[in-house]
């Protein structure tokens, strides 16, 4: 039987933390996600005690932290002289999740050029090997989010740091809205790194190599839009197929919402909620 829980990114709710986290109570989630970079939820803010009490009032509301977003923004891991503090941020947002009771924190780390041998391939090498080490000696992991490259450049990346400690956030939105691969498939490929999801839909607008899309070719994307984020269901994700096939590789894991667009957020995950239990319901046949 396919057995997912369903969180949500409680900052998607634009509400400050403790009104989302009874929001993601009320529409029936099972857990949250947090944002754990800056202000408050940042590693240097939150004290042993702080982070007790924030545990506590989690719990109260019945739910778990799926994961910690740990996004640094900007060029992720691709410019070596910056990796120092973003590696040791890193790793301080890792010892937080542990103590928020996951082991997992979810980031972009770039663009991964499909050439093996491409300089940015070995700067992005070295510092997810040293966060992967971190992990494997900490017992958290550091999990890289889908999107800026296809799921097979993604998986020999993975294949060659030769640790645990870096696993996949895979998020099916991000894959169809920026190279078109096929979140199915990339469930398939990724199978044994992935340890969270991401729930989202999109739809593809542009056809540019990633390194365009994100800014790292000097080419004008003229349209002015390349991808746009929409709410479950109304896009180019298969989630029957994507759910099926999570639940065909045994994993039964979060599938966490992230809103990142509209005018009523809390309205449309609402509606993503029940869209995923509707999803579920037909995949174990009811």
């Amino acid at each position: 039987m396919a057995d997912f829980k369903i969180g949500v990114i409680v900052d998607s709710f634009r509400t400050g933390l403790l009104d989302g986290i009874r929001l993601a109570r009320q529409i029936g989630a099972d857990g949250i996600q947090i944002y754990a970079t800056q202000g408050e939820m940042s590693p240097e803010a939150l004290s042993p005690a702080k982070r007790r009490e924030l545990l506590d009032r989690i719990a109260s509301e019945g739910l778990v932290v799926s994961a910690l977003c740990g996004d640094l923004g900007g060029h992720g891991f691709m410019v070596a002289e910056d990796n120092a503090w973003r590696i040791e941020k890193s790793k301080r947002i890792m010892e937080l999740a542990r103590d928020l009771d996951t082991r997992i924190v979810t980031t972009h780390i770039g663009v991964v050029p499909p050439d093996p041998h491409h300089p940015r391939q070995e700067i992005l090498r070295q510092a997810c090997v040293e966060l992967a080490r971190f992990g494997d000696a900490t017992g958290a992991y550091f999990a890289i989010e889908t999107g800026p490259e296809t799921a097979a450049v993604l998986r020999d990346f993975l294949d060659s740091l030769g640790a645990k400690g870096v696993r996949v956030n895979l998020d099916p939105a991000n894959l169809v809205m920026v190279t078109g691969d096929d979140p199915v498939t990339a469930v398939r490929l990724l199978a044994p790194y992935i340890v969270h999801t991401h729930a989202k839909d999109g739809i593809r607008l542009l056809v540019k190599s990633p390194e365009v899309i994100y800014g790292l070719l000097e080419e004008e994307i003229k349209t002015g839009e390349a991808f746009r984020e929409v709410p479950l269901g109304q896009g180019s994700v298969d989630f029957q197929a994507y759910l099926r096939e999570l639940d065909a590789i045994g994993y039964h894991g979060f599938l966490t919402i992230e809103r990142e667009v509209g005018d009523n957020p809390t309205a449309d995950i609402r509606l993503a909620v029940e869209f995923l239990k509707n999803c579920i319901s037909r995949l174990n046949g009811n």
